[in-house]
């Protein structure tokens, strides 16, 4: 990245802008640049930090907890609570970036504390009505605080919630199939409804947290959507449980989607096309052929998804795709006919030509994007 010294040079030299236009951008420069605030490396430092104190508090209590009588274990787990928002709200004024680190922690140690609480008073175990409470606690302090950390836990909690309580609700079923498989979609659709969160001016940090927290789960709930088509429900499992699986697969779709329409408004569309893509994935029931063939449809959906609304986040997810799913296809239906010799020449050609080619193609795409950001 060049300098904005030597930009506004280029700038004066092509006649762009003349000698008081850039005396106005150096000082609006110069005015904004303590408002910057901190770079890459202070805020990895207060993240590691954050994690690390966090880290050493449950090792304090740990290694005291067997001599704390109950009353001391909870009014401990609670003074931690207490404490890190306490130093949140103290630091909000002066050190914005170690406020929502000290908040996040207290988050954070609200859930140990919601569990700790149960084991050290022996309720009733119902382990996703702590998680509830969890995330309670995390919507609270993102209405509060509107911190990006708080939105983001929340985020992850609920649809947790969820999933536990869908996993009691099922627990005395003969077969885990159904089960899974509804998980498995519901992860998908929500991974879906996260990545693209971000789209043109409305990019805000916490819609940043969720296109990683989407962009880290999708691949991975597609294996897992892929996994649970190889095996169906009988007729004894879902016997008796229609309700139960029609709410299941309710909430499984509409959820998600309903989010995507909160955040993307009327392109939320794109969304329902990647839910259909999705309900085709779940009833390929192991073919192997059509299931490679619609992965990487559902990987071209991506790229194109991306070029749509200029996400280049999108485009390089979907040549990723693209290309594990070609890798897949060769190791289960080309190798083992080729004899290894081969074979294995065959899986260097896979990866120098292919590969070459779909990072020139991926390269193409991406500055394409920039080309229409610029104009």
């Amino acid at each position: 990245m060049e300098s904005l010294d030597s930009l506004l040079g280029s700038w004066l030299e092509a006649g762009l802008v003349d000698g008081p236009t850039i005396d106005r951008i150096r000082a609006f420069e110069a005015a904004r640049a303590p408002e910057r605030g901190l770079r890459w490396p202070a805020i990895l430092a207060i993240a590691f930090g954050a994690l690390m104190v966090g880290g050493g508090m449950l090792l304090f209590v740990a290694a005291h907890w067997e001599g704390m009588s109950p009353t001391a274990r909870f009014l401990t787990v609670l003074s931690k609570v207490v404490f890190l928002h306490l130093a949140g709200a103290l630091l909000a004024d002066r050190s914005p970036k170690l406020s929502t680190a000290a908040h996040a922690l207290g988050t954070l140690a609200l859930g140990a504390g919601i569990f700790l609480g149960g084991q050290i008073f022996n309720l009733a175990e119902h382990w996703p009505g702590g998680v509830l409470l969890w995330a309670l606690g995390a919507w609270i302090g993102y209405a509060l605080l509107r911190d990006w950390v708080q939105g983001a836990l929340a985020a992850l909690l609920t649809p947790f919630w969820l999933a536990g309580e869908w996993i009691v609700a099922t627990d005395r079923w003969h077969s885990r199939a159904g089960e899974e498989r509804i998980l498995a979609f519901g992860a998908l659709m929500l991974a879906f409804t996260y990545f693209t969160a971000r789209r043109g001016g409305e990019d805000s940090l916490l819609r940043r947290a969720l296109m990683w927290a989407g962009g880290l789960a999708l691949l991975p709930a597609v294996f897992a959507a892929i996994a649970t088509t190889w095996g169906q429900p009988t007729a004894q499992d879902t016997a008796g449980h229609s309700n139960l699986l029609a709410l299941g697969w309710s909430v499984a779709l509409l959820g998600p989607l309903a989010l995507a329409f909160l955040l993307r408004g009327k392109a939320a569309w794109l969304n329902l096309a990647a839910a259909f893509w999705a309900w085709m994935l779940g009833i390929m029931h192991g073919r192997e052929l059509p299931l490679y063939a619609w992965c990487a449809l559902g990987s071209v959906g991506l790229v194109f998804w991306g070029l749509h609304e200029a996400r280049r986040e999108r485009v390089n997810l979907g040549i990723v795709g693209f290309a594990l799913t070609l890798l897949f296809f060769y190791f289960s239906s080309v190798m083992d006919k080729l004899g290894r010799s081969l074979g294995l020449m065959g899986l260097g050609l896979l990866f120098l030509l292919g590969g070459w080619q779909l990072e020139r193609l991926r390269r193409n795409l991406n500055a394409r994007i920039a080309e229409g950001g610029a104009r």
